[in-house]
């Protein structure tokens, strides 16, 4: 007792002491780091003016009483702390934020727990990676009225209690995610009228049966064995906004809140589609749901009616089982902006949909959709009726399937062809951003794209794919990136019109040896032209494009070093060149990097013309001696002729 008396005596001395050298003037918070010191304990001369203190990334073993009474944040994560003595925080009246994760507080539970409890006023507690059992942590959140964040990642906690938060009800975001959770008992959560944000993601829930957390706003129950998610009706409003259930064992569609803000939720990699139709999976996720309500007759399409009501902007369906596009279900979803349905198993894409009450066949629409991405699906045919749905549609990704572009229809048959096999683009007046790489596309028809806006179109990996004039017609003026790399095209198979705004093009891994003279009216910044055939580039056109031209690839080619005076031309202009190091360049002599020809052009290049010229004159030399010689001896070989003659004679 005197002992601890003497002890509050001296800090409060040393506080005194403090405040009369430092002239009783207000200080601005101050930080120490010790962090990653290789220290073995607490230092013993520390400032005790700390309002922060990072010790994290030690072997500290042992915590004992710190005397720092300003103290608001403490970082003793990373560390080997396994026993914290009780009397440890008590003059830590100010403390709020405490980091002892990635310790062993597993031991010594009985007296790190009440170390823990004499915190009063923390706001915000992080003990992850501890191996603590569920008995641990509910002793160590005793005494917690004041937390406001709590994070248990990567701990054992198998079973969370309704006892567990019972002293911490002003939660507003808690992380558990990483333990192996399987049970949560009914009223763990439902008291906590504050909490926005819970994360259970990575534990072994199978299923959420009744979902009553009017108050979350942010659900995270990814890499779970989820195998359905289930809300009964009430007129209650939930805040819910995000729900993460990717990563699970779903069958269905979740039924969510009638009542709801839900925006963004995420399904992707579970089993929803695997059943043999959309029919087949709405029928029976409604048989669930008055299963587990314990309704013996099945009044209403639950499912629906709430998807009606969910301002949904956002949907990933992605990494699922759909072998039929579920068109009825998503079509209720009014708000819905962008919908992932990549790497499914749809080939088709039909009308499947139930006739109106006068028989004729219903037009739903999607109506807010901008953003589709149908990539990896092995698409090869979607009904124009489809198409004609997606009124606001802006980027489509079909990369990876095997559609077939239509040409656009005839503006004198406006009735639409349901039999086409191919994709008539023309229908999407609101496309600006398209992706058809991977299609295995044959040919291109002339105004495949027209009526469309596009400002993006990418066409690479269609190997052999054909370009018949006119191909581009209808959106040269409003393509800003091209590309069409990687379809062993030559330069006689590539046909573009001026498309005076296109600012990226890119023809690289082809065939080319000659870049089309109508780029000369595209203010390109920029354009990859690596892995073709080009031996020199035109010059008067790169002149004319390096006002803007600021990127350029050009690796791959075998340039000629000397007759590449449009390389000077983008080099004066400083323009980038980012592979030039790995560009090579040959004279008749030898290949030479581009790198070490740019740092003196004209010495390689004028030395090989005079070597051309001093060969040239030493041949002529040759020639004319020959010449000479060979007058000379004619001319004696005659006169000898002559003089024997006139001898004989």
């Amino acid at each position: 007792m005197v002992r601890h008396m003497f002890s509050n005596l001296l800090l409060l001395w040393s506080i005194s002491h403090d405040l009369y050298i430092t002239g009783l003037t207000y200080h601005v918070p101050k930080e120490k780091s010790w962090n990653n010191q290789n220290l073995f304990s607490v230092p013993l001369d520390l400032d005790v003016r700390l309002r922060r203190l990072d010790l994290s990334n030690n072997f500290i073993r042992q915590l004992h009483t710190l005397a720092l009474p300003y103290l608001e944040q403490l970082d003793l994560s990373s560390n080997q702390l396994d026993l914290i003595s009780e009397g440890a925080f008590e003059n830590l009246a100010r403390l709020e934020e405490l980091n002892v994760s990635r310790n062993v507080l597993s031991n010594n539970v009985g007296s790190n727990g009440k170390a823990l409890q004499s915190i009063s006023r923390l706001k915000s507690l992080d003990i992850s990676m501890n191996g603590l059992s569920d008995d641990a942590v509910e002793l160590y959140l005793r005494n917690k009225s004041s937390l406001d964040q709590l994070k248990m990642t990567g701990n054992a906690l198998t079973r969370l209690s309704h006892n567990l938060f019972k002293e911490s009800k002003g939660l507003r975001a808690i992380t558990i995610d990483d333990n192996q959770i399987s049970v949560i008992e009914q009223g763990t959560f439902e008291p906590l009228s504050q909490l926005e944000t819970l994360n259970l993601a990575k534990n072994n829930l199978a299923h959420i049966c009744d979902f009553k957390l009017h108050q979350v706003k942010y659900l995270n129950l990814s890499q779970n064995s989820v195998e359905f998610f289930v809300t009964r009706e009430d007129d209650q409003l939930y805040r819910l906004e995000i729900l993460d259930l990717s990563h699970n064992k779903l069958l269905y569609f979740p039924i969510v809140p009638k009542m709801n803000n839900l925006k963004y939720l995420h399904l992707q990699n579970n089993l929803v589609g695997a059943l043999n139709s959309e029919a087949t999976m709405v029928s029976e996720a409604n048989a669930l749901y008055h299963e587990i309500i314990n309704e013996k007759t099945v009044r209403k399409n639950n499912l629906h009616s709430r998807w009606r009501l969910m301002p949904l902007i956002y949907i990933d369906l992605s990494y699922n089982h759909f072998r039929s596009f579920p068109l009825e279900t998503l079509s209720h979803l009014l708000s819905l902006e962008t919908l992932n349905f990549s790497y499914n198993c749809l080939q088709n894409i039909t009308w499947n949909v139930r006739n109106d009450e006068s028989g004729y066949r219903r037009q739903l629409l999607f109506p807010s959709l901008k953003y589709l991405d149908l990539q990896s699906n092995g698409l090869v045919y979607i009904s124009p009726l489809f198409l004609t749905a997606l009124t606001q549609i802006e980027t489509l990704n079909l990369q990876d399937n095997s559609v077939q572009p239509c040409a656009s229809m005839d503006q004198s048959t406006p009735q639409i062809n349901l039999n086409t096999s191919c994709v008539v683009f023309g229908q999407l007046m609101t496309l600006k951003h398209l992706n058809l790489k991977e299609n295995n596309i044959k040919m291109l028809q002339p105004n495949t794209f027209l009526k469309t806006s596009l400002v993006s179109l990418n066409l690479a990996r269609n190997s052999h794919m054909g370009m018949q004039v006119g191909s581009l017609e209808g959106v040269q003026k409003t393509l800003q990136s091209l590309i069409i790399s990687e379809i062993n095209m030559t330069s006689s198979d590539l046909s573009l019109p001026c498309m005076p705004v296109l600012t990226q093009l890119n023809v690289s891994n082809n065939c080319l040896d000659v870049i089309p003279s109508t780029l000369s009216c595209s203010p390109l910044r920029e354009i990859d032209i690596r892995n073709n055939h080009f031996a020199s580039l035109n010059h008067s056109l790169f002149l004319a494009l390096s006002v803007r031209l600021n990127l350029m690839y050009i690796s791959g080619n075998y340039f000629n070093c000397c007759d590449s005076k449009w390389l000077t031309t983008l080099h004066e202009v400083k323009g980038q060149l980012p592979d030039v190091s790995d560009t090579v360049c040959f004279t008749s002599d030898s290949n030479i990097a581009m790198t070490e020809y740019l740092k003196n052009p004209s010495v390689y290049c004028l030395f090989h013309t005079k070597a051309q010229e001093i060969h040239f004159g030493t041949v002529i030399i040759i020639v004319l001696f020959v010449a000479v010689i060979l007058t000379v001896f004619i001319i004696f070989t005659r006169k000898v002729c002559c003089t024997q003659r006139s001898f004989i004679v």
